[in-house]
């Protein structure tokens, strides 16, 4: 397992390598998650497990909002 996740039991051109390749695409793994939690969201909705009116509490902005 050491080895092939570093490379070696050394720091070197292997371990570089990968650490290079897994921060580089470590980025967009995150942002499809994000997107398809949005696409997730979009399509479901808001879950409001507690079933308490959540616009009870809240103070208006504007008065025309």
């Amino acid at each position: 397992l050491v080895e092939w996740i570093w490379g070696g039991f050394s720091v070197d051109k292997a371990t570089l390598t990968r650490f290079f390749a897994f921060h580089f695409i470590l980025p967009f793994i995150i942002a499809a998650l994000a997107a398809v939690h949005l696409l997730f969201l979009h399509e479901k909705g808001s879950n409001n497990p507690t079933g308490l009116n959540s616009n009870a509490d809240k103070i208006p902005f504007h008065p025309y909002y």
